[in-house]
């Protein structure tokens, strides 16, 4: 910013030598409660996502798990460090990561063609939750948080995109 910067505390600006408080005004303040409110949601399809493809990765079955272990296993891991990103995107907000993961229920099945359905239809609202996360976080003008959803939001339209192509 011209002749200023943010400081690490939530609502204050460091300008030409003064601290000024508050200045984010209300409509500022309910865009960021709206803001952790989508994080949170975000944050629990994340943790949701972690344990269900460290589900699927430990009940593939036959041919298939040669590729698909691997797979699964992978999708967990990015899932666990997108829900990190996620929580301290909360936190500096002024909010308080959940901790319970979205209660949409995961599906047990050894069937290859079902998990991969499953992870589809997970990614697939995970990119629905980054986009509109995306928008508000723009409207918040963070740009270093920006950078870091736009990253994610990447990624899941990339899984979505491998799952689609799998399937086909």
């Amino acid at each position: 910013m011209a002749n200023g910067f943010v400081t690490n505390e939530p609502n204050r600006f460091f300008s030409q030598g003064f601290i000024l408080e508050d200045f984010v005004g209300a409509d500022d303040t309910m865009g960021t409660q709206e803001l952790i409110e989508r994080l949170n949601e975000a944050l629990g399809w994340e943790l949701r996502a972690v344990n269900m493809y460290a589900h699927y990765a430990a009940n593939i079955q036959g041919i298939h798990r040669l590729q698909l272990d691997p797979m699964f296993n992978g999708e967990a891991t990015e899932s666990l460090a997108h829900a990190d990103v996620v929580r301290r995107a909360i936190v500096k907000l002024g909010g308080v990561p959940v901790t319970e993961r979205n209660p949409h229920p995961i599906v047990h099945t050894t069937e290859f063609k079902a998990m991969l359905e499953r992870s589809l239809e997970t990614e697939t609202k995970a990119a629905e939750v980054y986009a509109n996360i995306i928008q508000l976080v723009e409207k918040v003008g963070d740009q270093e948080m920006y950078d870091a959803i736009e990253q994610i939001y990447l990624a899941e339209l990339r899984s979505l995109e491998d799952l689609r192509l799998i399937l086909a």
